[in-house]
């Protein structure tokens, strides 16, 4: 069998896997079924999310990491947090579900209790390949946080606008946070995915992990809005916002990366010069992929 030959025989192979692997998880989001909304618990769900959290914003040790992480104003003025991660995998048919918590601050500035959010769907397009990726959503807007708090499904960059975020420490930040989109995005990637989805991102509201959590049936909008005590388990992640919130930003230079209007996904630079200001898609040499407004 000549070399072309078996190329087309393994993506064949891997084309069937993967689109079934992807029917599956549509089936399984658009159903709402049991297994894809409780295979995971609060607790789990809430430390996941304080770790990813935390490798966005600066470590208070080491006040410097504020120049290549969401910026202490952006945090100051956030409405509220949404953070999941997402599996992705296809071959031109391609499938993802994820799964993630979402948290919104209160009028006292203390934080809600979170309400746990999943992700599926399946889509077509020039694509091949697996990836995990982990997103930070900034509820920048009453209206965005309504839209988690109303539970039902809710498209990121469809029924709500959402562009990237900032980042680092300036005044190129805060003229962008003057009039912010309803969210701002944030993600990291593992693995490789190559080529462009068609897809967006359906968020859903995972009631029966709320409910295996709290013992009850409480809506998103109750937890959200207060009504019920923030748990312990979610302590770590209160505490990696509180400690990003009170670093020390004197000293450091201005230097901050804010993307252009209608850039859906950019590379952020890591090794701007001291008290330069980068600005567009393009990073210098060791640049590390760190959002994507398309939420895909």
């Amino acid at each position: 069998m000549s070399f072309l030959a078996k190329f087309k025989d393994t993506a064949q192979k891997v084309g069937v896997q993967a689109t079934a692997f992807g029917q599956a998880v549509a089936q399984e989001a658009q159903s709402g079924s049991a297994k894809a909304l409780t295979s995971f618990k609060l607790e789990s769900e809430c430390t996941k999310a304080a770790r990813i959290l935390q490798s966005f914003l600066a470590d208070p040790a080491h006040p410097e990491s504020a120049l290549n992480s969401i910026p202490k104003e952006v945090l100051h003025r956030a409405k509220g947090f949404a953070i999941f991660t997402v599996l992705k995998a296809g071959f031109v048919w391609s499938g993802k579900a994820g799964s993630g918590v979402v948290i919104a601050r209160l009028p006292d500035g203390t934080w809600s209790a979170p309400s746990c959010i999943a992700t599926g769907g399946v889509g077509f397009g020039l694509q091949i390949g697996a990836d995990l990726s982990e997103f930070v959503i900034v509820l920048n807007s009453d209206e965005a946080l309504s839209a988690f708090a109303k539970g039902g499904n809710l498209t990121i960059g469809g029924s709500l606008a959402a562009a990237a975020g900032p980042i680092g420490v300036g005044g190129a930040v805060n003229t962008a946070i003057l009039n912010p989109a309803p969210m701002f995005t944030y993600s990291k990637s593992k693995g490789l995915y190559a080529g462009v989805s068609l897809e967006g991102t359906v968020l859903v509201e995972r009631k029966d992990a709320n409910q295996a959590f709290y013992g009850q049936a409480i809506p998103a909008l109750e937890l959200l809005s207060g009504k019920v005590p923030p748990p312990e388990a979610a302590s770590a992640l209160y505490e990696t916002i509180e400690a990003a919130e009170s670093i020390d930003e004197s000293g450091l230079p201005q230097q901050a990366y804010v993307v252009p209007e209608g850039t859906v996904g950019a590379t952020a630079p890591l090794s701007t010069a001291a008290g330069g200001q980068a600005q567009g898609g393009q990073a210098g040499q060791g640049g590390q992929k760190i959002f994507d407004a398309t939420g895909a």
